[in-house]
C-alpha cells in the first residue's frame, strides 16, 4: 500500500520490474488518458487501492489486515507512509483501531525524511518524538536506517507480539544528489535535462565507491 501516493513513479518502476507494466505503458506517464498518473489507480495490475489523499493509506491497510483475519487468510498488510502524513488526524484514528484489534499482520514503513511540501515537518507541525507517539498508541515502533534495505527487511521480519509494527525509516531527501539533498524546493521543482544527467552521474559514481 503506497499511502504517500505522490511517490507513484517509484511504484510504477517496481511494477515494471515485476513485468506488470510494459516499457510502452511507462512511457505514457502523466499523458492524457493514461492510467499512470501522479497518484496510483486501482485499475492497474498490482494496485488494490487508489491513494493520494494523505493519511488514508494506513486506513486501507488496516482494513485489509482485519479482512484477512476474518477470512482466515495468511495475507499480510504493508503501508508506506510519509512522516508528513502524521499531521493527519485520520492516521491517528487508524493507529488506535489497529492496536485495539491487535492487527499483528500490519506493518507501516514511515519515510522520516523530515520535510513536506511547504517546509520542514518540525516547523509545519512537529510530531517529535515520532517513535514515542507510535508506541504510546499501542504499536511496536522501531527506528531504522531508511537507506539500509537489509536493516529494514530484518526489522520487518523480526519476531513480534500481538501489536502492529511501525518502522520509522530515517532518510535524507534527495540522498546521493548533492544539489538535491535535504532541499525543500525539490519537492516540486522539475529537473532540466542537464540536472538529470548530473544527478545520474553522481548516483552512478556513488555506486562504484
Amino acid at each position: 500500500m503506497l499511502s504517500k501516493g505522490h511517490a507513484a513513479l517509484a511504484l510504477y518502476a517496481a511494477l515494471r520490474l515485476r513485468a506488470w507494466l510494459t516499457d510502452a505503458e511507462l512511457d505514457t506517464f502523466c499523458a492524457d488518458g493514461s492510467l499512470l498518473g501522479v497518484h496510483p489507480q486501482h485499475q492497474l495490475t498490482g494496485i488494490d487501492f487508489a491513494t493520494g489523499s494523505l493519511g488514508m493509506g494506513l486506513s486501507f491497510a488496516a482494513g485489509a489486515a482485519l479482512a484477512a483475519r476474518l477470512q482466515h487468510s495468511g495475507r499480510r498488510s504493508y503501508a508506506l507512509l510519509s512522516d508528513a502524513e502524521c499531521n493527519e488526524g485520520s492516521l491517528w484514528e487508524t493507529l488506535m483501531f489497529a492496536a485495539h484489534h491487535r492487527l499483528d499482520t500490519l506493518t507501516a514503513f514511515v519515510d522520516v525524511n523530515r520535510q513536506q511540501a511547504l517546509g520542514y515537518t518540525e516547523d509545519v507541525l512537529s510530531t517529535s518524538p515520532l517513535i514515542d507517539r507510535f508506541a504510546s498508541f499501542g504499536w511496536d515502533a522501531i527506528e531504522v536506517d531508511g537507506h539500509d534495505r537489509a536493516a529494514m527487511l530484518g526489522a520487518a521480519a523480526a519476531p513480534r507480539d500481538s501489536r502492529p509494527r511501525a518502522l520509522l525509516c530515517r532518510t535524507v531527501f534527495g540522498k546521493g544528489v548533492s544539489f538535491m539533498e535535504g532541499r525543500i524546493a525539490w519537492h516540486y521543482l522539475p529537473m532540466s535535462d542537464e540536472q538529470y544527467q548530473a544527478a545520474i552521474a553522481e548516483l552512478e559514481a556513488s555506486e562504484c565507491e
